[in-house]
């Protein structure tokens, strides 16, 4: 294998109240390397009564500590967290590379540099937030939650983690947290890192496991005052009716089906290839890729053509090949559903015009082919359903308000891109996208900004500000 594999790690125990405790159970679950089918790690298989504990020793620490800590501390806290996160990039890099499929060059910088800047802006983000203000007689004041529950996927797997527990642990809420049982191990590295930097016991507790067992106990449990959930929309609904029935807030970032569109007036050699390159990020493993296409009718085969040959320029290899631009998808659960995403397509009516098989060149590893779609309409399966993983479908429009439908047309909101030679046009196009974020002429991904869906994309924003709002209670005292 190319590059520096790491170790084959086996946790026995679990994180809880700043110490490494023995699980209640003895089932433990192996990690897999997306690349080469192997075991690199396993982990503990937590139970109701270990996510008891966790929830005890947070609850314990938000009303003793961690609560009654100033902003300035709290800052400081991220401040060292982020850079225990910044001093272990290297080794998160690499075994996101292993879990996840996601090349090595991505891995480092998004996979392992992203949590380490959302974690230092939450440092900047708390001190520049207004917790008191006076409203006529009364004063209002902004209070952490309390314990939040932290539920978090596969895909970009400590970024997820941070979006959430950044921003808690500002508020001054305590966490805990359940990482996917598919990549888990990076969720170990920042244990290493909460207790290098000496964080308060209880601040933030780790206890992975299945999400039926795991992910439940946590959305029900009695001390747990608020859920942050990402994951598929049929998850998010469980989650979210397990915390409804203990009334606790929730927040939810769910699947995405985004639309990239492209008006006539754009520059196709910029645009098309932009939006290809967007749809492959992670092997197509992520929720906010604009996997749909919506191009003019009347430059439909140009558009296919510049697509083809930008996804056909990306190299599909080892992950931990520094030249590696597409990996595997994680696991071959993952890969069965995208090809039988592939099959419908085909059954349907679409037409594939790059890709649709497994590429003849890996005898292991979850590996698809970078797939278009040609011939796509809006009511296809492919273009309604998040397929998560590399496939684009195309479609063609007649006009820009047939434009705007089709991008609308899913039960999805949460991304979009527009692309027009007219900046103006382009943001009124934008405007009219029901969904969470879009991006206007190749616009640059901010961390700083809202994140999160409409419709049954979510409910509630992750990130910058707005993400740092989800954690707080709002109290009126009269006077």
């Amino acid at each position: 294998m190319t590059g520096a594999q790491a170790k084959t790690t086996h946790y026995r125990d679990l994180y809880i109240d700043g110490q490494w405790l023995p699980q209640s159970g003895s089932g433990a679950i192996d990690v897999l390397s997306a690349s080469t089918e192997q075991v690199i790690g396993s982990i503990p298989e937590g139970t109701p009564a270990d996510v008891d504990r966790a929830a005890v020793a947070a609850r314990a620490a938000f009303d003793n500590v961690w609560s009654r800590t100033t902003v300035a501390e709290r800052a400081d806290w991220l401040r060292k967290l982020s850079g225990a996160l910044k001093d272990r990039s290297e080794q998160i890099a690499n075994i996101i590379a292993q879990e996840v499929g996601s090349p090595l060059s991505m891995a480092t910088s998004i996979q392992a540099g992203l949590p380490v800047m959302v974690t230092n802006s939450y440092a900047q983000l708390i001190t520049e937030l207004k917790l008191e203000q006076e409203i006529g007689n009364s004063l209002v004041v902004r209070e952490p939650y309390g314990v939040v529950g932290a539920i978090t996927p596969w895909n970009y797997p400590l970024h997820q983690i941070m979006a959430k527990v950044a921003p808690a642990l500002a508020a001054g809420c305590t966490v805990v947290l359940k990482p996917s049982e598919v990549a888990p191990l990076n969720a170990f590295l920042l244990a290493d890192a909460c207790q290098s930097i000496g964080l308060p016991a209880g601040v933030l507790n780790i206890v992975t496991g299945y999400g039926p067992v795991v992910g439940e106990a946590i959305a029900s449990h009695p001390m747990v005052d608020m859920v942050s959930f990402t994951g598929s929309v049929r998850a998010g609904k469980r989650v979210g009716a397990l915390a409804g029935e203990g009334i606790r807030k929730v927040t939810l970032e769910l699947g995405g089906k985004s639309a990239f569109v492209v008006l006539d007036d754009a520059p196709f050699d910029k645009a098309i290839p932009a939006g290809a390159r967007n749809a492959m990020l992670n092997s197509g493993q992520t929720c906010s890729a604009w996997t749909r296409m919506v191009v003019p009718r009347s430059r439909y085969q140009e558009a296919l053509d510049l697509a083809a040959q930008a996804i056909g320029s990306l190299k599909l290899g080892d992950p931990l090949d520094p030249a590696t631009r597409l990996g595997p998808l994680i696991s071959d659960t993952q890969r069965k559903r995208v090809e039988g995403y592939i099959a419908k397509g085909k059954q349907e009516g679409a037409r594939v015009v790059l890709g649709g098989g497994r590429p003849a060149a890996f005898s292991k590893g979850y590996y698809v082919e970078p797939t278009i779609f040609a011939d796509v309409q809006s009511q296809m399966t492919i273009a309604q359903e998040e397929i998560f993983g590399p496939v684009l479908s195309v479609l063609p429009y007649d006009t820009e308000e047939e434009a705007i439908r089709i991008a609308n047309d899913t039960i999805y909101g949460l991304a979009g891109g527009v692309w027009s030679g007219d900046p103006e046009r382009a943001m009124r196009v934008a405007r009219r996208m029901r969904t969470g974020q879009v991006d206007v002429n190749g616009g640059r991904y901010n961390p700083l900004a809202p994140f999160g869906g409409y419709k049954q994309s979510g409910i509630g924003r992750e990130l910058g500000m707005f993400g740092l709002e989800e954690y707080f209670q709002i109290k009126s005292i009269a006077r």
